[in-house]
């Protein structure tokens, strides 16, 4: 049988280990099964349905938060020879729309998501709603468990190529609206082998689904790499659910955002009663109370602990390694993953590590980290000049700088372009965000800082005029622009801190360039510090805080 594809590789599985559990939905009671041939079933019933209702070639969305049905209806969009345009639960209706527009999407599979109120106003007049077992909506609609009955036994005549165009994944651009990246059987399958085969894995590894499977992380190191291993997926019911059903995973390989590791971090130090209470607990067993954390959290079957999407503070590592977790440093984007991984051998503490298999780099002369390596995107959807930009003569350009020390390690320091991304591994471009806050009287300078950061923080330099005015007169209208711009941005942009600077920005002390454009990289080693540190405060509070500076 072809194991090029990843339809095969499920009709593999369903076929060798049937009765294998393949996909578990957590809940308090215990959890919903689906095995290899009971999900393999309702894959070619749907894949079936949507060949004869759509043909091949077409784009069909999916909107719902992890589930065993996110899959089952991921694989029957790929199975039936169309292309599943993955979309987060969290998007704004403009977003959304314009995402419409550029897919002509003709289905959308709707699960349980918390934007559906905003989503129904853009959708296309004549799109197929359908509707995940369990979930309701007003819409005209139908539902997957009346699909599958209706097709029940059906398969798809399509035989999907490696090559062939599966997903688009839209990342967030320094314009705002996302670029669709171009995914195939190849771009996902050719990096899961090459990460496998540097690490090597048990058999039929636990996989713990919690992050979005609409984010091309998730989704292949979850959904992809179990269909490749044969192993078993647990999902989580729900963020606030997560100590519950984390250890009753005990999942073999876990990928969190540094963001993620932070706030298990402050978990672990409350439930203690505080950072002193924890540290004399350390000190008095350390190897003790380090297996205890791990073993409550279920982190203590882990064989591969993965940290990236954006750079984790050294000290975050450190402070999970003297609890016996290793946090494996590594790199990868939407445009090609599985390049450049620490290991156990290989690993240096604020490096992404080194190349495996395969893969070549190189460091251009503007100091961007390019790479060649099999199983890239061919590109981005509708999108050729983006492009052309992104592959050159066979390189494709990360838009991230770099630098590689006398022993091989790669070190990511900063983005090529403005944008950068925060802890939760997202990017955000700060042009749109300062222009709303320049609006504000009060503001003459301003500039977003958050790369790595918890949140996002603007520094910003007073009007001569707003100078001469009461404190809290300035404050309260600041912080009221902010407050603003956070109701109009996505989450993981939100501003969690302002930091007011009374010295004006010139050219004479450098933050200025010559042409009047603001240095970002010196106004982060003025503010960084203290901006780092308001956000990882504003953060744990979970209030919008000011300093004067």
């Amino acid at each position: 049988m072809n194991t090029d594809t990843l339809p095969d590789l499920v009709a593999q599985w369903a076929e060798q280990t049937p009765d294998s559990i393949w996909l578990r939905d957590l809940h308090e009671e215990g959890s919903h099964d689906y095995s290899w041939q009971q999900a393999h079933a309702q894959i070619s019933a749907i894949a079936s349905m949507l060949e004869q209702y759509f043909g091949h070639g077409e784009k069909m969305v999916l909107l719902s938060r992890n589930r065993s049905h996110w899959v089952m209806a991921d694989l029957a969009i790929i199975a039936s020879g169309n292309v599943t345009v993955s979309m987060f639960t969290t998007l704004p209706a403009s977003t959304a729309e314009y995402i419409f527009e550029l897919t002509e999407a003709r289905v959308i599979i709707v699960g349980e998501t918390s934007n559906w109120e905003q989503i129904v106003p853009v959708l296309p007049a004549d799109i197929l709603v359908v509707t995940l077992p369990g979930v309701e909506v007003e819409q005209p609609h139908q539902t997957w468990d009346d699909l599958v009955r209706q097709h029940s036994g059906q398969s798809p005549a399509y035989r999907c190529q490696p090559d062939d165009m599966i997903s688009l994944v839209f990342t967030s651009g320094t314009t705002g609206m996302p670029k669709g990246v171009i995914q195939t059987h190849n771009s996902n399958l050719i990096p899961i082998r090459r990460f496998t085969d540097v690490f090597g894995f048990p058999e039929n590894p636990r996989y713990f689904s919690y992050l979005p499977l609409s984010h091309i992380a998730e989704r292949q190191i979850v959904e992809f790499s179990s269909i490749v291993l044969g192993g078993e997926i647990f999902f989580n019911e729900a963020l606030d659910k997560l100590a519950r059903d984390l250890p009753r995973t005990r999942p073999h390989v876990f990928f969190g955002p540094p963001r993620i590791w932070e706030q298990l971090q402050q978990a672990v130090i409350e439930k203690f009663g505080g950072k002193d209470a924890f540290a004399a607990a350390l000190a008095e067993d350390k190897a003790g109370i380090g297996e205890l954390v791990l073993a409550v959290l279920g982190l203590n079957e882990v064989e591969y602990c993965l940290t990236a999407a954006a750079p984790t503070p050294p000290a975050l590592i450190h402070w999970w390694q003297d609890l016996g977790l290793t946090l494996m440093e590594g790199f990868g984007q939407t445009e090609a993953m599985g390049l450049i991984l620490s290991s156990r051998e290989q690993r240096r503490i604020g490096s992404i590590g080194k190349p495996i298999g395969e893969v070549e780099y190189k460091i251009t002369e503007e100091g961007e980290l390019a790479i060649k390596a099999a199983g890239c995107t061919p590109g981005y959807y509708k999108q050729e000049d983006k492009t052309a930009e992104l592959i050159r003569e066979g390189w494709l350009h990360t838009g991230d700088k770099a630098r590689v020390d006398e022993d091989g390690f790669l070190y990511i320091t900063g983005r090529v372009k403005d944008y950068f991304k925060t802890i939760q591994g997202k990017f955000v471009a700060p042009p749109p965000i300062e222009s709303a806050f320049a609006e504000n009287p009060h503001a003459e300078q301003q500039c977003l800082l958050g790369r790595g950061y918890s949140k996002t923080v603007m520094v910003a330099v007073l009007t001569a005029e707003a100078q001469n005015l009461p404190d809290p007169e300035v404050e309260a209208s600041i912080l009221g622009t902010i407050s603003e711009i956070n109701e109009q941005v996505e989450h993981h942009a939100r501003i969690g801190a302002v930091i007011l600077s009374r010295e004006p920005w010139s050219i004479e002390n450098e933050v200025l360039t010559p042409t009047l454009k603001i240095r970002r990289d010196k106004v982060e080693q003025r503010f960084g510090e203290l901006a780092e540190a308001l956000a990882r405060e504003s953060a744990e509070r979970r209030e919008l805080l000011l300093r004067w500076h």
